[in-house]
């Protein structure tokens, strides 16, 4: 059951997957990015930050 005052984190896609391992491809998909400089808003869960931590490189991070 989720909490009522769990935190949002916006994702932005700013590293290309060409040329990456497959598994950081996925994880990308995983967060619904596929295509650079798009957003998601989500749930800050410790599945996705870890995710996040997976790809950071790739991507950058900002509270919503």
């Amino acid at each position: 059951m989720a909490k009522k005052d769990t935190k949002k984190i916006t994702i932005t896609q700013t590293g290309s997957p060409i040329r990456r391992d497959k598994t950081q491809r996925a994880t990308l998909v995983g967060l619904g990015l596929n295509k650079m400089h798009r957003s998601v808003t989500v749930e800050a869960t410790p599945e996705v930050l870890g995710q996040v931590k997976k790809v950071h490189h790739l991507v950058s991070v900002e509270e919503a």
